[in-house]
């Protein structure tokens, strides 16, 4: 048996174009316009998956997944996006004036959450355990999910170390799939969706 999970990162939006951690606004007009314009190059799914996150739901509509949603697609709470605490809605630049010390030691100490909400290495245990569950459905997985969430399956999927999570680059609307068998799992780096 072989399990597929195609992660499909949002449509950008005016927090994302700021760097600010996610504060739950909608993806742009730019955004919503490159998502339709990708709807049907997406590979056929048994299951669509959607992170709990407004411009995860919004890019699914827009990319057409949302038929699919009357269909018995989820939300997982296991696939949000990392908790930022208070430093919701803010920029990094914005919390390293005020807090350069928190900023460096959470940007350096994956167990480390100085802002209140989840440390990486909380997300990165999180969403493997989600990525192992899932390793026992056959057949193809659509998640619409957040970058970090991304960053944190390639980093369980491969085993690597909780510190390479900022190391990777996850832009928005791009398809990168896990394929697992046997207890592993191989990776196909982000696809542009358009």
């Amino acid at each position: 048996m072989t399990s597929r999970v195609v992660f499909i990162t949002p449509a950008t939006s005016p927090s994302l174009r700021q760097a600010r951690f996610d504060d739950g606004d909608s993806i742009d007009a730019r955004g919503t316009a490159e998502a339709r314009s990708a709807a049907g190059s997406l590979p056929p799914a048994g299951r669509v998956v959607l992170s709990p996150g407004v411009r995860c739901r919004e890019t699914a509509a827009a990319l057409g997944l949302n038929d699919t949603e009357a269909e018995g697609a989820e939300t997982a709470r296991e696939l949000a996006g990392l908790n930022a605490g208070r430093w919701r809605g803010r920029t990094l630049d914005e919390i390293g004036a005020a807090e350069p010390e928190a900023v460096a030691r959470w940007l350096a100490d994956p167990t480390a959450a100085p802002h209140g909400g989840e440390s990486v290495q909380d997300v990165c245990d999180r969403v493997g355990r989600w990525l192992e569950a899932t390793a026992e459905t056959d057949g193809r997985t659509l998640a619409v999910v957040e970058p970090e969430v991304v960053r944190a399956a390639a980093v369980h999927a491969l085993a690597m170390p909780t510190a390479v999570f900022w190391r990777l680059d996850v832009p928005p609307l791009r398809a990168t799939e896990f394929s697992g068998r046997a207890g592993r799992w191989n990776l196909r780096l982000g696809r542009p969706l358009v």
